[in-house]
């Protein structure tokens, strides 16, 4: 006999064969539960959706029904009302610029962005063009291409995703722009030279809308082509 405990000789103390001594070894040592790490992650996962770029992206969806009613003020033909319902567009597009950089720079991308930011793109463009075509400012016809090219490239963009992803393209985001700059120059008030301008400005979105949304319909084909012969690929690989 040397007089030394048991638990000592075995290399554990009289707290760890205790009930309660994990728990008070947890605590010394710092360790958490792996209950508690699991509340711990989904609290740092729920704080991340409100980063500043998901924050940008949440005020340019408020700003769409301040626009609508900004733009339909006084029946719709106030300068003034114009000009201010221009600047809440402007705003709009500037934090569209603004959002996906900060979350691609700051790797803040989440779920919830993926999802609210192309909404939010869509919400302003299609609510400035609507009240542009219902005010009698912009062809219908013009209103109805636009947003049937983006509804229908969003689509698109779901059914070939179980293939692969189609990138923005220089072209698509020179679009973004026209379509950005064109829509702003009919919301203000406009005469004259400006006028005329603004016209040209239009019909140049108009064909970027249209050339980019048959391109996006090539990559999505060219896309699902390449995907379906490599899961063929890989099916004749596994049963050889």
């Amino acid at each position: 006999m040397t007089g030394v405990p048991a638990s000592a000789a075995n290399g554990s103390s009289p707290a760890d064969s205790s009930p309660a001594g994990p728990a008070a070894s947890d605590r010394q040592t710092g360790a958490k539960s792996p209950r508690g790490g699991k509340l711990a992650a989904a609290a740092v996962n729920q704080a991340s959706v409100w980063n500043v770029a998901n924050l940008l992206t949440m005020l340019r969806l408020l700003l769409v029904p301040g626009f609508v009613a900004l733009m339909l003020a006084d029946g719709g033909y106030d300068p003034a009302w114009r000009s201010l319902a221009w600047a809440a567009f402007a705003i709009a597009m500037i934090t569209d610029l603004f959002d996906g950089h900060l979350a691609r720079t700051y790797d803040l991308v989440t779920d919830f962005g993926k999802i609210a930011d192309p909404i939010a793109d869509k919400a302003i463009m299609g609510a400035a063009l609507i009240c542009l075509s219902s005010l009698g400012d912009l062809p219908w016809w013009v209103t109805i291409v636009i947003l049937g090219r983006e509804l229908g490239i969003t689509l698109l963009r779901f059914l070939v995703i179980r293939y692969g992803v189609i990138p923005a393209s220089r072209g698509g985001k020179l679009k973004t722009l026209t379509q950005g700059v064109a829509v702003g120059m009919y919301v203000l008030a406009l005469t004259g030279w400006l006028a005329t301008l603004r016209f040209w400005v239009m019909a140049a979105a108009v064909v970027l809308t249209v050339a980019t949304g048959l391109d996006y319909v090539r990559q999505a084909i060219v896309l699902r082509r390449q995907g379906i012969a490599e899961r063929k690929a890989a099916l004749e690989e596994t049963e050889a």
